[in-house]
C-alpha cells in the first residue's frame, strides 16, 4: 500500500511534490537531452530523449532483474551479461524505441554503451543500456550517439527529476519515490503505462541509494522487493519484452541495519508499483485486491491477478458498476483451472470494506449496491469525456488527484498465505491509446 493517501489539486502541486522527493543520494548524477529523428520504418518525425544515470565512481554493489518474455530486447540481453561484471558505472536509457528484434540490435546497444562510456571516462562493459517504446523498430544510432555528449554535459547531482522525465513514453507524469534512512536515502524512478503484467512489466525502474549494502545483499533485497510489488501488479496481462529493474548503491553512507533497508526498499517499490498502475494508459481506477487465508502464495497471487486481469470486471469498475458476479467468476475461473483442490466454501468477499459474499452466497440489497457505487466513484481518478472527433479519448488531467483504490478483500480461510495485487480498470482511452500507438 502506498505510504500515504496524498491528494493533488493541480499539475503544479504534484510537480512541486515530485521536486521535493527528487534529491539524489550521494554519489549519483543524472542528465538528459532530447533530439529529433525520423524512424527508418515510418516517414514521420519523432522525438527521443537520451538519459544517463552515472555514479561518481563505478560500484560493485548493483543488482538487476529482467523480463521473462522469450523475445527479450537487446538491452535486456546485454543487461543480463552485465550482472557478471565486477563494477557498474552508468546506465544509458532511451525512450520511444525499445530495440527489440531489430536488425543488429545488440550491436547497436553495445555501440551506444561504448559512446556513453567514452563520454564518461569509463569502460563500455561498465555501462548498462535500457530502451523502451515501439517494438521492432531500429534505434537511430547516429542521432543517439550524437546526443550523448550533450546528455553527459547536463549531468548534475541535485535532482533525479530530469531522468524521471526523460524515461517516459505514454506516461502522463513522472514517478518518483524516496525513503530517508540512517543518514542516507533510497530514491526510485519508474516508467510504465501499458503492456503491464509482471514478470516484471513494460517498465523501467531505477533504484538509487547511497546506503552501503554489499552486492549479494542488494541482489537479495531487490528480489524480495520485486516479489511483493512489481510482480504483484498488472494492467493488461501482457508481459513486455523490455522489463528492467536496476538497483545501484554508491556505498557512500554506512548502513547499520539491513532489515531496515529491506523495509525501506520494499516501500519504495510498492509505492512505485501503485504509481505505475495509477499512471496506466486510460486508467480511471486502481484496483487493490487483498487475498488472505490462502493455502499458498501461488494461489493468493493467482487469484488476485485473475481478478484484476478480467476484462469484464475491469470494464464494470470503469463504469462504476459493482457487478460483483464478475468478481466471483474471476476467482472461480482461476481456482477451477489451476488449483481445483482449493476449498472456496468458506470464502468471504468484501468491496470497500463491506461484506458482499459469505457462505457461498451474495449479501446484496439496495443499500449495499448504493454503497458499492459510492465506493467506486470515490476511487475514480477522472471521468471519461467523449472525444470531440469521435475517435480519440484523452485524459483531462496530467497528475494523480488522489491515491484511493477500489478495495477488494478475498479471505479464503484455507491457509496462512496472503498477497496484495494491484490492477486497473479498462477504458475507452486504453483502446484509443493502443489503437494508434505507433501512428
Amino acid at each position: 500500500m502506498a505510504s500515504t493517501d496524498m491528494r493533488f489539486s493541480s499539475r503544479d502541486e504534484h510537480r512541486s511534490w515530485l521536486s521535493a522527493q527528487a534529491r539524489l543520494p550521494v554519489g549519483f548524477r543524472v542528465g538528459a537531452a532530447g533530439f529529433g529523428f525520423t524512424p527508418v520504418e515510418v516517414s514521420k518525425p519523432a522525438r527521443m530523449t537520451a538519459t544517463v544515470i552515472a555514479l561518481d565512481r563505478p560500484t560493485e554493489a548493483f543488482a538487476a532483474l529482467f523480463t521473462k518474455n522469450a523475445f527479450p530486447g537487446a538491452p535486456v540481453i546485454i543487461g543480463r551479461s552485465r550482472l557478471s561484471e565486477d563494477t557498474l558505472g552508468a546506465i544509458v536509457i532511451n525512450n520511444k524505441i525499445s530495440n527489440v528484434c531489430a536488425p543488429d540490435g545488440v550491436g547497436t546497444s553495445e555501440r551506444i554503451c561504448a559512446a556513453a562510456a567514452s563520454a564518461l571516462g569509463i569502460e563500455s562493459r561498465q555501462v548498462l543500456p535500457s530502451s523502451t517504446g515501439v517494438i521492432g523498430w531500429r534505434l537511430p544510432e547516429a542521432a543517439l550517439v550524437q546526443a550523448l555528449p550533450q546528455t553527459v554535459a547536463a549531468l548534475q547531482s541535485e535532482s533525479v527529476l530530469p531522468a524521471a522525465d526523460g524515461i517516459v513514453t505514454t506516461d502522463l507524469y513522472a514517478k518518483i519515490r524516496r525513503v530517508d534512512l540512517a543518514g542516507g536515502s533510497i530514491v526510485g524512478i519508474a516508467k510504465g503505462a501499458g503492456m503491464i503484467e509482471p514478470n516484471l512489466a513494460t517498465m523501467l525502474v531505477y533504484l538509487l541509494t547511497d546506503l552501503d549494502v554489499p552486492r549479494e545483499a542488494l541482489r537479495a533485497s531487490l528480489q524480495h522487493a520485486a516479489a511483493m510489488s512489481f510482480n504483484c501488479m498488472s494492467i493488461d496481462g501482457d508481459t513486455s519484452t523490455s522489463d528492467t529493474v536496476v538497483a545501484l548503491s554508491s556505498r557512500a553512507v554506512a548502513c547499520p541495519d539491513l532489515l531496515a533497508f529491506q523495509r525501506a526498499l520494499d516501500q519504495v517499490c510498492v509505492d512505485l508499483s501503485e504509481d505505475i498502475a495509477r499512471n496506466g494508459e486510460g486508467v480511471h481506477h486502481v484496483i487493490r485486491v487483498a487475498v488472505t487465508g490462502a493455502p499458498g502464495i501461488e494461489v493468493a497471487r493467482g487469484i488476485g491477478k485473475s481478478v484484476v486481469n478480467s476484462p469484464l470486471f475491469q470494464c464494470a469498475v470503469c463504469g462504476n458498476d459493482p457487478n460483483v458476479g464478475r468478481l466471483v467468476m474471476a476467482i472461480g475461473k482461476f481456482v477451477g483451472e489451476e488449483f481445483p483442490g482449493v476449498d472456496l466454501s468458506r470464502a468471504v468477499l468484501t468491496m470497500g470494506g463491506r461484506r458482499i459474499f459469505a457462505d457461498g452466497r451474495f449479501i446484496l440489497d439496495h443499500e449495499t449496491e448504493a454503497a458499492l457505487v459510492a465506493h467506486l466513484r470515490s476511487a475514480e481518478l477522472y471521468a471519461s469525456t467523449p472525444p470531440a472527433d469521435g475517435l480519440t479519448f484523452r485524459p483531462p488531467i496530467g497528475y494523480p488527484p488522489h491515491e484511493r483504490c477500489v478495495e477488494i478483500g478475498i479471505d479464503l480461510d484455507a491457509g496462512g498465505a496472503s498477497c496484495v495485487v494491484i490492477g486497473t480498470d479498462r477504458s475507452h482511452e486504453y483502446i484509443s491509446e493502443n489503437a494508434d500507438y505507433r501512428s
